[in-house]
């Protein structure tokens, strides 16, 4: 069977047309939607979720969500209570709408596992017997390492740092791929990690006049609630640190570049940049900016390990037989009954199939690399 299963209008309007209703009373209607249907009422008009992402169409006329129900979850079949006659639609909402949108690059992880369990396990195949719980822990561990360096499942956000100059870390996040600030025409301004200019300590210990920490009545020490490093960053005038205004604003500018011609020779480049800074506050979760962005819109790309939401993970089409040969390395590698060297023919079939899909997720293309060698061709003029 082919592996588009959605019409035009579901894929590209969000729509699933229905026959005629002829005075039926309370119609079913089987959802074909790549996207699992979410009622947000059950069959007695109960609330049960913040809203349904549908809408139902009787006529021309949107119908009351609490008058709709999933009455069959694993096969998307909702249920509209009363008596209807005529033309029947279900409309998606815009978020749904979007995330129906090239599903067709990705295969979830729930299709991988059930594919490797019909293609390598059984009779006379090269697993005779496997648990189903084993491919699944081993897919989830393989989807994990690939995330990291080959899928690049990099998330972004769209943010505005507050007076606090602190964000709190999603929830999903696992290492920051880059941190940019937006200006007024829609470009990115990269903002660079603090690394030594400032610190975040995971402690804050109360001392006595002698230094000693204090200990509270259960033994353990007491804990000062702000950290002072951390509230003299918060308050710091960031050209404290890249000079004065004078040589930051006016260093370049016409009539000023004989009297500081040569001054910056020498500057750290860390500080050398006005962009700001940011770290990360391990001991409260967030992410600390230095005063000069506050109330900037900030684009935070981060990096997730694919997991965050159980098996409905997708995994790009191009590293599907990566993660096949992925799973049949890890799996014989944890049985006795596997020979070693079977056992490394799988490893260099893994690693081979791997090094494929990361050549294939680069998404190098022959007309960019000449755009750039041409770019290198030119000389450069003074």
């Amino acid at each position: 069977m082919g592996l588009i299963t959605e019409t035009n209008a579901q894929y590209y309007a969000g729509q699933q047309v229905f026959d005629d209703l002829d005075a039926d009373l309370n119609p079913t209607f089987n959802c074909t939607f790549d996207t699992n249907i979410v009622s947000a009422y059950d069959s007695t008009g109960t609330s049960i979720a913040a809203a349904s992402n549908y809408i139902i169409y009787v006529n021309g006329n949107a119908q009351a969500e609490d008058l709709s129900y999933l009455s069959d979850v694993q096969n998307n079949i909702l249920t509209l209570r009363g008596t209807y006659t005529g033309e029947v639609y279900i409309q998606l909402k815009q978020p749904q709408k979007n995330d129906n949108h090239n599903t067709y690059s990705y295969i979830s992880l729930t299709d991988v596992v059930n594919n490797f369990m019909v293609a390598y396990v059984g009779t006379d195949k090269v697993l005779t017997r496997v648990k189903k719980s084993d491919v699944i822990f081993h897919a989830k561990r393989g989807l994990q390492e690939f995330s990291y360096d080959t899928l690049k499942s990099i998330r972004s956000q769209e943010l505005t740092i507050p007076p606090s100059l602190s964000l709190i870390i999603p929830q999903d996040y696992v290492n920051y791929v880059r941190l940019s600030w937006v200006d007024d025409s829609g470009a990115n301004h990269i903002i660079y990690p603090t690394n030594n200019i400032t610190s975040n300590p995971t402690e804050l210990p109360i001392q006595d006049d002698k230094g000693v920490p204090t200990q509270n009545s259960f033994g353990g020490n007491n804990q000062a609630e702000q950290s002072l490093a951390e509230e003299k960053w918060r308050n710091n005038n960031t050209n404290n640190i890249l000079g004065n205004e004078d040589q930051n604003m006016y260093v370049f500018d016409y009539a000023w570049w004989k009297l500081n011609y040569g001054q910056r020779y020498g500057l750290e480049p860390q500080v050398s940049q006005s962009n700001g800074w940011f770290g990360i506050n391990e001991r409260l979760g967030t992410f600390s900016f230095s005063s000069n962005l506050v109330d900037k819109l900030i684009v935070l790309e981060y990096i997730s390990d694919g997991l965050s939401y159980d098996m409905d993970t997708k995994i790009p089409k191009m590293a599907e037989d990566a993660m096949y040969a992925h799973l049949l390395y890890s799996i014989s590698s944890t049985r006795t009954d596997v020979q070693e060297f079977v056992i490394q023919r799988y490893k260099r079939d893994r690693f081979a199939k791997l090094r494929n899909a990361k050549i294939r997720l680069s998404n190098i293309k022959l007309g960019e690399i000449s755009q750039v060698m041409r770019g290198k061709s030119k000389w450069i003029k003074h």
